[in-house]
């Protein structure tokens, strides 16, 4: 069978490029279908993440003005799909654009779209009433269309609440890795994974952070994701006094080290989509100290087994838990063999049997 995805591009560091490097590559190596990626702008060159090289890349040019952009957006794709006849099309991108494509395309071809992230996505730091009437009215219109594609595919149990569509569809991320070796929990290192945003909410857990090493300031706080200055992060640890404690990285195309090297996985989100990172640090046998915000965690977190959920916001809770873990070894290493094993439920294999499936109900 032929697929094709459609995306902007995969050649950022983010959860999305690299669950399509994972599952792209498994289905063109293990389960013998074509597939072309499509993305926007040299979206497919430079990639960050490895995939297989059995994997054919398109792109188009879209520029100009809104409706020069729309105009090239359009035939690029029409042009595309006429070219490559896939037999099913999957549309991997959270913005707006991307709804009106069943419109667009017709009913033809199945067309399944993956939303991999949570619709708070809309709100940012500085949020006001005409940013939240947008907002609510995008909304509304990603509701009205989502319901015209032939799935809708979310990560989590959560998702769905956020979706009233009889098309939906759960299926998880899969892991991007399972290493046979585990993180002895030794290191007196917590790790955090993903770019500095709002999302991300770095500044709450620096505002843990500072008590946390109050009562355990041997403890080091590791940082990777792609820098953004305007956030402010580096000067809020100068002005609560951590900053020796906390180190800020770029991002790691080989992660998997930084996890083997850390004894505890800290999430500090205040929305997600899943939650990439806690699965892989889980197979590394991590346990994970999370907010339990909307939506991700609490789907692969089992509380007080193999990690701990907090309360949202609940910055107090959160530093509780992290020093909890630090001070408490044999907890390390309970929660930690047991997030290694929870975790096997997000194997390639159980993961993309689902999409396997999915995709041969609509072999011709």
């Amino acid at each position: 069978m032929k697929l094709l995805y459609i995306t902007n591009g995969v050649n950022g560091s983010g959860g999305l490029e690299r669950v399509l490097s994972i599952k792209a590559s498994y289905l063109v190596d293990k389960l013998g279908y074509e597939v072309t990626i499509l993305g926007l702008n040299k979206g497919c060159s430079n990639l960050f993440y490895e995939f297989s090289n059995q994997i054919k890349f398109e792109e188009i040019e879209v520029s100009g003005n809104p409706f020069s952009y729309i105009k090239k957006y359009i035939s690029g794709i029409k042009d595309t799909i006429k070219k490559i006849n896939p037999d099913v099309v999957i549309v991997c991108d959270d913005g707006l654009k991307a709804f009106f494509l069943p419109t667009i395309l017709g009913k033809a071809k199945p067309i399944i779209y993956e939303r991999h992230v949570s619709k708070n996505i809309e709100i940012g730091k500085d949020f006001n009433v005409f940013k939240l009437i947008i907002a609510k009215t995008k909304m509304k219109i990603m509701e009205v269309l989502g319901s015209t594609f032939t799935k809708f595919i979310v990560l989590t149990k959560e998702n769905t609440k956020e979706w009233n569509l009889k098309n939906l569809q759960i299926i998880s991320n899969p892991l991007s890795f399972y290493p046979n070796a585990s993180a002895n929990l030794q290191n007196k290192k917590v790790i955090a994974v993903g770019k500095q945003s709002y999302q991300k909410g770095y500044d709450r857990l620096l505002v843990s952070w500072q008590k946390v090493i109050a009562k355990n300031p041997n403890w080091k706080l590791e940082i990777y994701g792609k820098k953004d200055s305007s956030q402010g992060l580096e000067n809020l640890a100068k002005e609560l006094n951590i900053a020796s404690s906390v180190t800020f990285f770029e991002p790691e195309k080989n992660i998997l080290p930084k996890y083997l090297d850390s004894s505890i996985y800290v999430m500090s989100s205040r929305f997600e989509g899943f939650g990439m990172v806690l699965i892989e640090a889980m197979a590394c046998g991590i346990p994970c100290v999370s907010f339990d915000c909307p939506f991700g965690p609490s789907d692969i977190i089992q509380n007080d087994v193999d990690g701990f959920l907090v309360d949202n916001n609940n910055k107090d809770e959160l530093t509780n838990r992290l020093n909890q873990l630090i001070e408490d070894e044999n907890l390390r290493l309970k929660m930690g063999a047991s997030a290694k094993e929870n975790v096997k439920r997000f194997l390639p294999e159980t993961i993309m049997n689902q999409w396997d499936n999915l995709f041969k109900t609509y072999k011709n």
